[in-house]
């Protein structure tokens, strides 16, 4: 099968072709496993992380991608719930053990045996990859396979984002980085709370554009103070300096999620500024998000489709995947870009 693989890391300022188009062996589905012929397959800010070092790949060659949307082509011998020609997706939860208790209790996103899709195991930037029946979902029929590809991460961590916020109906919330996953949380915050102000900060003229389009209440620039308080905020930046310049507009009280697997280093001197009374004080909270679990996935779908949420796409050939990337490093966003196998 032909694919898009990564042999080492490398700084994409350096080299602007971190992967390399190739023939690369078809996966055989275990007896429990799904094989899938690839349709499309979303480009993610954290290939950029595995590229440069943040988040290792614990063996390489290693083929990238979280966000894949495909047909079964064969199935293992003890499969059950999936035939040929289904239509799934795959997100970055590729497994987790199943028996500890952040597996049982529904967070198997932050199980110690958690692995990524396109990190851990073969992703999608290929024509075939593979999957447990536990970990592939049905796509609902409302989208089409681009539409579908972004909500299988942007949308599903902007999902527990939002959970995680404490979000209630009234509220006003900061979107810091108006980016893949930013576009899609706008759209859930707009049908879940109707009745709230969102404010969204973004470097980028373009993006801010794009935030008022989507109908945010204001737009301004990451350093810019919003015009009311935040009672809650999501940062999708790859960056620290956004986190501070958010703990600042937050309101008393005010909860911050990070979502994002790894930060860049490139300003965390930053965190030396930290300052209690400015940042901290009255109660204000910073939580991270970590991956996401099964149950996010399958509930976002669902929600997605009642809304229905409509993502917008950039489109790229599977052999240009490093151009894509190199787009998402330099900030050239709008929506989510997509593969097309």
């Amino acid at each position: 099968m032909k694919a898009m693989i990564l042999k080492r890391t490398c700084s994409l300022r350096e080299n602007e072709a971190p992967l390399e188009f190739v023939d690369f062996p078809k996966p055989v589905p275990g007896e429990r496993e799904l094989l899938i012929k690839v349709s499309v397959c979303g480009v993610c800010h954290t290939e950029l992380d595995e590229i440069e070092g943040r988040t290792l790949p614990p063996f390489f060659p290693i083929i990238l991608g979280h966000q894949v949307v495909g047909q079964v082509e064969e199935t293992g011998e003890r499969v059950q719930g999936f035939k040929v020609g289904d239509r799934v997706g795959i997100a970055w939860i590729h497994s987790a053990c199943g028996k500890c208790k952040h597996c049982i209790e529904g967070n198997d996103n932050l199980c110690e045996k958690f692995k990524a899709t396109g990190r851990d195991a073969h992703g999608g930037y290929a024509e075939y990859t593979s999957i447990s029946q536990d970990y592939a979902f049905p796509i609902p029929d409302i989208f089409s396979d681009l539409e579908a590809a972004p909500l299988l991460c942007a949308g599903t961590i902007g999902f527990r984002s939002l959970r995680l916020t404490n979000m209630k109906d009234g509220d006003t919330l900061g979107l810091v980085g108006f980016g893949a996953s930013a576009h899609l949380v706008i759209q859930m915050a707009q049908y879940k709370y109707p009745n709230s102000k969102i404010f969204a900060f973004a470097r980028s003229q373009g993006e801010r554009a794009f935030a008022l389009e989507l109908g945010a209440a204001w737009a301004g620039d990451i350093g810019e103070v919003p015009p009311e308080k935040l009672n809650c905020a999501i940062d999708t930046t790859p960056v620290w300096k956004p986190i501070m310049e958010a703990l600042k507009n937050l309101a008393p009280g005010g909860r911050l999620v990070i979502n994002a697997i790894r930060k860049e280093n490139v300003d965390k001197e930053r965190l030396l500024e930290l300052d209690y009374s400015t940042h901290l004080w009255h109660e204000k909270e910073i939580k991270s998000v970590a991956n996401v679990a099964r149950w996010d996935v399958s509930e976002f779908l669902r929600l997605a489709a009642a809304i229905p949420i409509q993502p917008e796409v950039q489109v790229f050939k599977l052999e240009e995947a490093n151009k894509a990337l190199l787009e998402l490093k330099t900030s050239k966003i709008r929506g989510a870009k997509v593969l097309v196998i």
